[in-house]
């Protein structure tokens, strides 16, 4: 079985800076391609960053030069370094990684979201 459990959402202002960290956990192999996701109410979810275990990233366009996306492989955790946030930043954020259990099981998991508000 295995589980990504996040950590660091919260209440920040604008202009203010937040980190996410997702730990995958359990009966894994390997972890291959991870990512933040996000999904404000009322909107479809979206690709926020992504990056491969060699550490190839991917941003969405309006988050390019403000958040940085990172990995530690060893721990099979992914973080997600958020600055100069804006209220637009506001959403429900999602880990996502795609992993290959020692069953030889490969898929995406998700974790349970952690709410990022950005309001004065």
């Amino acid at each position: 079985q295995v589980s990504l459990v996040e950590s660091g959402g919260g209440l920040v202002q604008p202009g203010g800076s937040l980190r996410l960290s997702c730990a995958a956990s359990g009966n894994i192999f390997s972890v291959n391609r991870m990512g933040w996701y996000r999904q404000a109410p009322g909107d479809q979810r979206e690709m926020v960053a992504t990056i491969t275990r060699a550490g190839s990233t991917n941003y969405e366009g309006s988050v390019k030069s403000r958040f940085t996306i990172s990995r530690d492989n060893a721990k099979n955790t992914v973080y997600l370094q958020m600055n100069s946030l804006k209220p637009e930043d506001t959403a429900v954020y999602y880990c996502n990684a795609y992993i290959l259990d020692r069953r030889g099981t490969a898929g995406p998991y998700w974790g349970q979201g952690t709410q990022v508000t950005v309001s004065s």
